[in-house]
């Protein structure tokens, strides 16, 4: 028994919501969806007319003229519904075209969990429900009663009891609350105030349908809104009241050493002398028959009570189709990890089928979106109570197919001559749309990103045709790996080794989620679960999980390969560069335009600067090992100071000397599309430096150099060395280029904006603005240290220069750094 009070319960506005299928589909076969109308001819008393017609499911629904009554059994009263509220249809334009992206069929605008309860005077009450603080144990010793008393729920509405309906559950009438523009119903005001919605407009809206399903009630309206801006926007809205299982599933705890989207409350049972914020993972409920326990517990494979089933949106291009459902059913490997066969797999949706809608809760679907957005989404929707995955509709947006596009020439054009083309053949843009299925797939069986399964793999290992082909380049298809440029043209690596796929990864934190443990505790669970954890995860580092968020941990990067992003990168950069002899003539062809060569090129100065940061991170880095303490080693290590020499060098050799082969591109292709010229590696070197000349480097690597017995890469020995990079003409004393020149302009400027921090903005602080421990620790000193240092160098070689320009270079930014501290010098 659950009790809950005052809870956040509230999902992202684009998480698309729904639940269940009510019944198993076997065989290929769709579930019997349709439900029985029926014409009422006895009479409920004396209040409905006799041409009052019925829909019976979960509620019976009545609809008497203008007007629709709910019937609610007594059975119901006290359980949770989930109400999910989304656009079945959307406006050509929103009131604002910024609007758009959000107003696409399928696109969630509000949900909510509500409970109806019988009050006084013949009154029922709906209420609002909140999950944010749980008591489990009703025993004498529990908090049950305690956390009861603190939960009483808000009534959103009372409704009179107007009959006894022909199934003996209470009669209400909710036409005016279904008509209304309210936060249970349809558009949440959240929403509204986001797209920029005004008031309903009452004469041009409507009911168009409610229909009652098993598990669910669907609810289509037509609704008229002014805009904030002026004009009025109408939309086809529904919304699903779905029934939460009346026995939630047990939860799962989640564990930080596997990427599952979490659940999260106060506990009052799990820890009596204290309340924790406990975190259940989101999964769907994979049950054993009750025939097979012997079977499964055997290691046999065993179909689930219930298969997580998705269909293909019918508006879906036929060509693609195949490709989304194989993108599905790739997981189902990763299920028999955990025990089960068939456990997932897709279908195509019914057409010309009155009864079946893609907006029913109980239909998991792939949402087909003509959209210019170049993106795929793959949200779900959980009961909070235990982290039960209810439902999914994956969101895929028509133009992702440019993205898809983009990022295989940009990684693979290098070494996979089908790359070279503006227009893919079907087969390999079918072979693209099916990985980014399956990883928006895996988002929906709760898995979050995992950024740190990438580096587990030696880039040597990334050239070798035959570990690649067979183990894929990265062991989790929920990192942001996208394809292997590592690999060289010379390693004639085909797709297995290119594409990504569902790896080791993947199957063990499949297997953890899902595998079932009926006969433990909650805490022999917990402790079982730890168990296992150490042993695989310690045992084999592909296992190893990286979050997103983890800002200075070059082993959790988005977009990299390998374990070490200074080799890797370096065979990246080589394939840019040969991309970029061929860019003009593989982005044009015959009396075409070049508007393909003016979207790929941005794209490969992107993807180059992506290399360059995958290396910074190095410096001043932090790896971040989730152990738990039954597990020996570190949880953060500084990365060592040999590391982060490597990487400087490699920034020095890519970035900081000249890129001349940036510059010929920049040559090639500004005649023919205009763009930034030679600002292009001025702009690059300036983000660079940027990212590794920032406060909060600079206290990384003060903190590191004082808490590690290892000789840490002290500060000011980091500023000599990157000093010596980019001023190294100061000792040759050989010309300035343009480049170095203007390199050494933006070195200056960072030290002055660093060291003048209170009137400046840096976007690569961990921390915003700059904070009192950069002036209470030797951060500042060591700036001003470095400034002497450089102006007297610059003072000595300023006389020395061969050249006009690099002479008055050198006496301009003499004078900067004095201006800088101040120092009275001139």
């Amino acid at each position: 028994m659950t009790v809950i009070r005052n809870a956040f319960y509230c999902l992202v506005l684009l998480v698309i919501v729904s639940c269940q299928e009510s019944r198993s589909v076997a065989n290929g076969q769709r579930p019997v969806t349709a439900m029985g109308k029926t014409v009422i001819k006895d009479s409920l008393k004396t209040f409905l007319k006799a041409s009052a017609v019925a829909d019976e499911g979960v509620f019976t629904i009545y609809r008497d003229s203008a007007h629709y009554y709910f019937e609610i059994k007594d059975s119901l009263l006290n359980r949770d519904f989930l109400v999910v509220n989304r656009v079945s249809q959307a406006p050509a334009m929103g009131p604002e075209p910024s609007s758009r992206r959000w107003l696409y069929a399928g696109d969630i605008i509000g949900e909510q969990v509500i409970r109806f309860e019988k009050g006084p005077n013949n009154k029922l009450f709906l209420k609002k429900v909140y999950f944010e603080e749980m008591s489990r144990d009703s025993s004498e010793n529990g908090l049950f009663e305690a956390v009861s008393k603190s939960s009483f729920l808000p009534i959103v509405y009372s409704f009179d009891i107007k009959d006894t309906g022909r199934h003996g559950g209470m009669l209400i009438d909710v036409t005016d609350v279904l008509s209304a523009d309210n936060d249970i119903f349809f558009f949440s005001s959240g929403m509204k105030k986001l797209i920029r919605l005004g008031g309903l407009e009452r004469d041009r809206s409507y009911i168009s349908k409610v229909s009652s399903f098993p598990l669910n009630v669907e609810i289509k309206a037509v609704k008229t809104y002014a805009g904030v801006d002026g004009g009025t926007t109408s939309y086809e809205l529904n919304s699903s009241i779905v029934i939460l299982p009346e026995r939630p599933m047990i939860p799962r705890y989640s564990d930080a050493r596997i990427g599952y989207f979490v659940a999260n409350f106060y506990d009052y049972d799990l820890k009596k002398q204290s309340v924790n914020k406990s975190n259940i993972i989101t999964r769907w409920r994979l049950e054993v028959k009750d025939g097979d326990w012997d079977k499964y517990k055997a290691g046999i494979l065993v179909e689930p009570k219930k298969p997580i089933v998705f269909y293909i949106d019918p508006t879906t291009p036929k060509k693609w189709v195949p490709y989304l459902i194989q993108g599905v059913n790739d997981w189902q490997r990763a299920f028999e990890k955990a025990g089960f066969k068939n456990a997932i797999y897709a279908l195509e949706a019914p057409v010309n089928d009155e009864e079946w809608s893609i907006e029913d809760a109980r239909h998991n679907a792939i949402v087909y979106k003509p959209s210019t957005t170049m993106n795929a989404s793959g949200p779900h929707v959980h009961d909070p109570r235990s982290g039960e995955i209810i439902e999914s509709h994956i969101n895929w947006y028509h133009n992702v197919l440019k993205l898809l596009r983009n990022w295989y020439f940009i990684q693979a054009s290098a070494i996979d001559p089908q790359a070279r083309f503006m227009e893919f053949s079907d087969t390999l843009m079918g072979n693209l749309i099916r990985f980014v299925s399956s990883h928006e797939v895996g988002h929906t069986l709760g898995l979050m990103h995992n950024f740190g399964a990438s580096s587990t793999v030696p880039v040597d290992s990334l050239r070798n045709k035959k570990w690649v082909e067979k183990n894929g380049h990265t062991p989790s298809i929920m990192d942001y790996a996208r394809f292997n440029y590592v690999a060289q043209p010379e390693d004639s690596i085909g797709e297995a080794g290119i594409f990504p796929r569902i790896g080791k990864y993947d199957e063990w934190a499949i297997e953890w989620g899902y595998r079932q443990m009926p006969a433990l505790t909650e805490k022999q669970e917990i402790d079982s679960l730890n168990k296992w954890i150490v042993t695989k995860v310690d045992s084999d580092p592909k296992l190893y999980f990286g979050y997103e968020t983890d800002e200075f941990n070059p082993k959790a990067q988005s977009e990299d390969l390998g374990d070490n992003a200074m080799q890797a990168n370096r065979y990246g950069i080589e394939n840019l560069k040969r991309i970029a002899k061929n860019l003009v003539s593989w982005t044009t062809k015959g009396n075409e335009n070049y508007d393909d060569l003016a979207e790929l090129y941005p794209e490969l100065i992107a993807q180059y600067k992506r290399y360059l940061f995958h290396v910074a991170t190095y410096i001043g880095g932090q790896v971040h090992y989730q152990r738990s303490p039954s597990q020996p080693g570190p949880r953060k290590v500084f990365v060592p100071m040999q590391k982060q020499q490597e990487a400087l060098a490699f920034l020095k050799d890519q970035i900081f000397s000249t890129p001349q082969w940036l510059v010929d591109v920049d040559k090639g292709v500004f005649p023919l599309i205009g763009g930034a010229g030679f600002g292009n590696v001025s702009k690059i070197q300036a983000d660079v430096l940027e990212k590794i000349m920032s406060h909060a480097i600079f206290c990384n690597l003060l903190w590191a150099q004082s808490n590690t017995r290892e000789r840490g890469y002290s500060l000011d020995n980091y500023l000599a060395d990157l000093r010596g990079i980019i001023w190294s003409e100061l000792k040759s004393n050989k010309p300035i280029d343009m480049y170095r020149r203007n390199l050494q302009k933006l070195y200056v400027e960072r030290l002055s904006i660093l060291i003048n921090f209170k009137t400046s903005a840096n976007r690569f602080e961990a921390n915003g603005p700059f904070s009192q421990t950069s002036i209470s620790t030797d951060i500042l000193s060591i700036l001003k240290g470095e400034v002497r240092a450089l102006r007297s160098e610059i003072g000595i070689s300023r006389n020395k220069a061969t050249d006009k320009l690099s002479k008055l270079h050198l006496i301009d930014l003499w004078e900067r750094l004095g201006t800088i501290i101040d120092d009275g010098s001139k």
